[in-house]
């Protein structure tokens, strides 16, 4: 008899997960199977080039993002609030300090997951704007800026987990 309560216990159990459903977002890329398997190490790369200022005075950064083809990651602003935008973002130190980034013109793509078009970049030429400013008495010389991106990369299947790439901005004072 306890047997059978149990065998019966169980068989509820289970009806009872399979009409369970979890629902996402409409239009959100399934991360299930990218959950399990990561994007290969360069599928987004990033890269700073050196910047030049003078004591007291203000110039920008340019961070490049190449992102490896069949790949895309999330436009600042994102399509919806529910994706993972790509953000960057530098520490301030040494007299010198970032301001807010300025992102690229987003492209929109039309993707398998989703029915509605998003803003994404890809490519090899994704630049986003950084104005940095060096204080009067900031000393001369080099100077190495910690930033750091943050993007989720995604391919027409599947979105992967977010990633933080960190880099670091050279800064000459003059």
């Amino acid at each position: 008899m306890r047997r059978a309560i149990l065998i019966t216990g169980y068989a509820c159990l289970l009806a009872l997960a399979a009409c369970v459903r979890t629902e996402k977002p409409a239009g959100a890329a399934d991360t299930s199977a990218a959950s399990t398997r990561l994007p290969p190490a360069d599928v987004v790369r990033v890269s700073v080039s050196e910047v030049e200022i003078t004591a007291g005075g203000a110039a920008e950064a340019t961070v490049r993002l190449a992102i490896a083809d069949g790949f895309h990651i999330n436009a600042n602003p994102p399509t919806f609030p529910y994706l993972i935008a790509t953000k960057v973002e530098a520490a301030t130190g040494e007299g010198i300090s970032a301001g807010q980034p300025v992102y690229p013109a987003p492209v929109t793509r039309k993707f398998s997951f989703n029915d509605t078009p998003l803003a994404v970049y890809e490519g090899e030429a994704v630049e986003i704007r950084l104005p940095v400013s060096a204080g009067k008495t900031t000393r001369k010389g080099a100077h190495r800026l910690p930033a750091k991106v943050r993007v989720q990369p995604c391919n027409d299947e599947a979105c992967f987990p977010p990633s933080t790439l960190e880099t670091v901005i050279p800064i000459t004072v003059k």
